[in-house]
């Protein structure tokens, strides 16, 4: 594919991701019809599905960049470090970027995107879905370190701290909290959350 026309296949996409997204946070992903995507995006709808394979595509395609992540930062870490203090760095270096990703990202975009992934029942089970994609690759990454049970019992505990601390951040953002003031309790929800990862939760006390 030439320069040019992979040019042009990118903006065809980014148009209609844009389109997409507007009208979904605008209305609400159920009560948007992929013709009408395809409409406000100036392509036909089997050009969409070029692009897009489902509608559920048109939304998490967001997050493509992160698939797989976790193992990534795993098998590109330094020589000797440990896999889980390197995971833990990775959080923390995605909040202090305000990666949405982590939740800890306060534009008003960003927060109606979170909430329509988390209410809309067909795009929290493909998440889901994505989830248990990276959990498996995290684990084919840990296994090059230690015994497969090992492995993917770190790596499921892994990806669900990342979710619940994400959620977390992003209930707090929604609630009203800026990203600034929430940054510091962030970072120490993480720091706990992975702390618990390494030495065990332990005996839970009564409030």
């Amino acid at each position: 594919m030439t320069g040019l026309r992979r040019l042009k296949r990118q903006r065809t996409h980014d148009a209609i991701s844009t389109a997409a997204i507007s009208l979904f946070l605008e209305r609400g992903f159920d009560e948007v019809s992929v013709a009408e995507v395809a409409a406000a995006a100036e392509v036909s709808k089997p050009t969409l599905f070029k692009y897009f394979a489902t509608k559920e595509d048109l939304v998490l395609h967001r997050i493509a960049d992160h698939r797989g992540e976790a193992a990534r930062v795993v098998r590109r870490r330094a020589p000797g470090a440990d896999p889980l203090a390197a995971l833990h760095a990775h959080f923390l270096e995605g909040l202090a970027r305000r990666d949405p990703v982590t939740g800890l990202n306060d534009d008003p975009e960003v927060i109606g995107y979170h909430r329509m992934v988390f209410s809309t029942p067909s795009l929290a089970a493909r998440l889901f879905h994505h989830m248990a994609a990276d959990e498996e690759a995290l684990a084919d990454a840990l296994r090059e370190e230690t015994d497969d049970l090992t492995a993917r019992l770190l790596a499921g505990q892994v990806i669900a701290v990342q979710r619940v601390l994400a959620r977390c951040n992003w209930a707090a953002l929604a609630a009203g909290a800026s990203a600034d003031a929430t940054y510091p309790s962030a970072v120490a929800a993480a720091d706990h959350a992975f702390a618990q990862l390494r030495h065990g939760v332990g005996a839970i006390s009564p409030t």
